[in-house]
């Protein structure tokens, strides 16, 4: 009897430039895939959000469709479930026989965490881990993690000079016996809990999950607008959809590789002309590694109050202050635009993040990690190491050696100064 192996898809919902799906195909045997809809991860956590609300939940629905569809063009069945990971992967080795379970590498807790559950309902199972996460392989870096830098500028300019971006990977169509001609239900998003709805008109972020949506963003961004070379001018804008490249979902769910975008400015810069906004793309993917290495590098410290620099600081934790930050309804007219459009959108711009953790952390003197909760719950491109990465940066027990206040209403003047941001939310007249 022929051998096969699974492929457990979590957060590399992608088929081009896979190294996961990569590793199983070379084996030689039967390739199968699984993606799991974790009921876990759509019920409360401790601060009372769910920790994938309804953003994220449909963005993650398109793109497991969207995967399905790709994967059965390469000959490849996807089982989907919409249960508890320990649950359905013991069920489909069972039936499959499986010994051996290839996924993304992970490091961070509750991830380990759901490994190490279903590990233990499985017997003599394997998993091979990949790191496919990265711009730059842990490998190809020179320094152990624990000698990553605390300044994000001494690990760029190391990585930069000292490291080198692996070429992407084309994934073959395996022959037509590959393929398990069984149907498994993705659910709706009413089975996930929540009703359906479409995005407002005036989103910065209109767009869908999935790979193909993927890369029609990044041509359309890169190739036909040209606004990859008006990147570094136009990124901290507000409003629209093409004020920033908006890559970050999909790099957030794997979609799309991070080395996979590093090519494509490669080939725009081959193509038209290199400048300081193509860089400044790359400069923003490395920014992304670097909170991955940092959490590489501290652990668990990720996600405690004390951050990585262990600074003791009073955090409160004031219900009706954070209902406030939460619902727009603050003493800082640019803090509620943000944090209606996150509401009603899931996306807040870069600039907009920055002001709103600030002010949460450093003026309302909030609990960081309520904030990052919050974010973890509703945006569409949350990623575990940025999220929290960033949290600690803004709150001051991360790596911001200056450790910066953000002065809201100075922000606000110079990055809205006719106000326009604040009435697309806020719809009233401010000035």
């Amino acid at each position: 009897m022929n051998k096969t192996v699974l492929v457990w898809f979590t957060n590399n919902q992608r088929v081009e430039d896979n190294r996961v799906l990569e590793a199983a195909i070379k084996t030689g045997h039967q390739v199968i895939g699984v993606y799991c809809f974790n009921k876990r991860v759509y019920e409360l956590n401790q601060f009372g959000f769910k920790k994938i609300d309804r953003f994220r939940a449909k963005f993650i629905q398109k793109s497991i469709t969207d995967l399905k569809t790709a994967l059965k063009q390469k000959n490849i069945t996807l089982f989907t479930f919409y249960d508890l990971p320990e649950n359905c992967i013991p069920s489909i080795c069972e039936e499959f026989n499986i010994k051996d379970i290839y996924i993304q590498q992970e490091w961070t807790f509750e991830e380990l965490s759901e490994f190490e559950i279903v590990n233990a309902a499985l017997t003599d199972v394997t998993f091979i881990e990949v790191y496919d996460q990265f711009l730059f392989h842990p490998d190809d870096v020179p320094m152990a993690f624990s000698e990553v830098a605390e300044v994000f500028t001494v690990f760029r300019k190391i990585c930069e000079k000292k490291s080198k971006v692996r070429s992407t990977i084309d994934i073959p169509v395996l022959g037509a016996s590959n393929f398990v001609d069984v149907e498994t239900k993705i659910p709706s998003l009413e089975d996930l809990g929540f009703k359906a709805f479409e995005q407002p008109a005036h989103s910065a972020f209109p767009l869908e999950g999935g790979e193909n949506a993927a890369k029609k963003r990044l041509e359309h961004y890169f190739f036909k607008t040209k606004k990859l070379g008006f990147y570094k001018k136009t990124r901290n804008g507000l409003i629209g959809v093409d004020y920033s490249s908006k890559f970050s979902p999909w790099l957030a769910n794997g979609s799309i590789s991070a080395r996979y975008i590093y090519e494509k400015v490669k080939l725009f810069e081959k193509e038209h002309y290199k400048n300081q906004s193509t860089y400044w793309m790359i400069f923003e993917l490395i920014w992304r590694d670097y909170f991955k290495f940092i959490s590489l590098k501290h652990g668990t410290k990720l996600f405690l109050r004390d951050g990585f620099k262990e600074r003791k600081y009073e955090w409160q934790m004031n219900h009706k202050a954070i209902s406030q930050w939460i619902n727009g309804e603050t003493a800082e007219p640019f803090v509620n635009a943000n944090m209606i459009e996150l509401k009603e959108t899931g996306w807040m711009s870069n600039r907009g993040r920055q002001n709103v953790a600030s002010y949460f952390a450093k003026t309302m003197k909030q609990d960081w990690r309520i904030g990052a909760a919050y974010f973890e719950s509703l945006l569409l491109d949350y990623d575990v190491h940025s999220n929290y990465g960033n949290w600690q940066y803004v709150a001051g027990v991360g790596n911001d050696p200056r450790d910066r206040v953000f002065n809201v209403k100075n922000q606000a003047e110079r990055y809205d100064p006719n106000g326009k941001f604040q009435r697309t939310w806020l719809q009233k007249e401010l000035f």
